[in-house]
């Protein structure tokens, strides 16, 4: 475990962002990984799970003791992930090619691993939306070599937002993007927010049933953006290759959180939802800040799986 601790600076762009800031030192956690991605953190349990794709594992992050260890050792080169509502995890796996579930009695459930027939690209992040739907990009970065998984070919012919549900099954939501990479939900669950890395922008959709509407460009920068999450006042917190960028919801870029290694994603956690985690190139980082992240609401009876597959 390594005690590491370097500035934090936040820069303030608008002056909106009065007020929003945090602990003046990012602390490392963890500083070994090759390309970290995937943070989602479990209430119940209070520890976070995340992703070292190119080394195929996945890593557990204990808030309490401050320990690290690997939860999964062999894990399909898993990207993104989430939690739903009952406390279950559901990531994205490059290797398979698929969206899976953990159950209570850690059992895992596919949720999707193709369409129409046809395998999907590499699914690449994953939300849960207040209905209990599962919604998740699918681009093909997990298939264009063997860094982050296995050379293939895109079978489908689109790179999509995809929204499964019990009732409807795998519904293609949206095919508008070159590169759907990120995502999240507004508070109020009738906006998705996509990052489109083949265009560094981020494009905002509104939810219409099992399918998006026509989006519109939310944000753009000269960086790559790539995971997204939201505050409890809607701010669009966006993990990009010089920090995170923090938006009103009207658009505009409120500041920024400078680090030094590309921040591939992020994710509040702790008891209050307010310390935020970064998976940034080899490092884990984190820090106390002065908002809130929506909570997920997990029922509180909920089992929480803990051990290494």
């Amino acid at each position: 475990m390594t005690h590491e601790r370097i500035p934090a600076r936040f820069e303030a762009l608008d002056p909106r962002f009065a007020g929003i800031g945090g602990d003046r030192e990012l602390r490392v956690l963890f500083d070994d990984g090759r390309w970290l991605e995937g943070p989602a953190y479990s209430p119940q349990g209070r520890f976070l799970l995340f992703s070292d794709i190119p080394n195929d594992r996945v890593l557990r992050y204990d808030e309490v003791s401050g320990a690290v260890h690997t939860w999964d050792a062999r894990a399909g080169f898993t990207n993104g992930r989430t939690v739903d509502r009952e406390g279950r995890f559901v990531q994205c796996e490059h290797g398979g090619r698929r969206v899976v579930r953990f159950e209570h009695d850690g059992s895992a459930s596919v949720v999707a691993d193709s369409y129409q027939g046809r395998r999907l690209n590499s699914p690449n992040d994953v939300v849960v939306h207040t209905d209990g739907s599962v919604w998740f990009t699918d681009p093909h970065y997990g298939i264009r070599n063997d860094y982050e998984g296995h050379r293939g070919d895109e079978e489908i012919g689109s790179r999509n937002v995809y929204r499964w549900s019990e009732d409807d099954g795998l519904v293609a939501a949206s095919d508008a993007l070159d590169g759907p990479n990120g995502l999240a939900f507004s508070p109020d669950g009738a906006f998705l927010y996509v990052s489109d890395s083949e265009h560094r922008s981020i494009v905002r959709f509104p939810v219409e049933g099992a399918r998006l509407g026509e989006g519109s460009t939310f944000a753009t920068a000269d960086v790559i953006y790539d995971g997204l999450r939201i505050d409890t006042e809607g701010r669009v917190w966006a993990a990009a290759e010089d920090g995170v960028h923090v938006y009103h919801p009207d658009g505009e870029q409120l500041g920024r959180l400078a680090v030094p290694q590309v921040v591939s994603n992020l994710e509040f956690g702790g008891p209050q939802r307010n310390l935020l985690y970064l998976t940034a190139t080899s490092r884990l980082y984190v820090l106390r800040v002065t908002v809130q992240g929506v909570s997920r609401m997990p029922s509180p009876s909920g089992a929480v799986r803990t051990a290494a597959r």
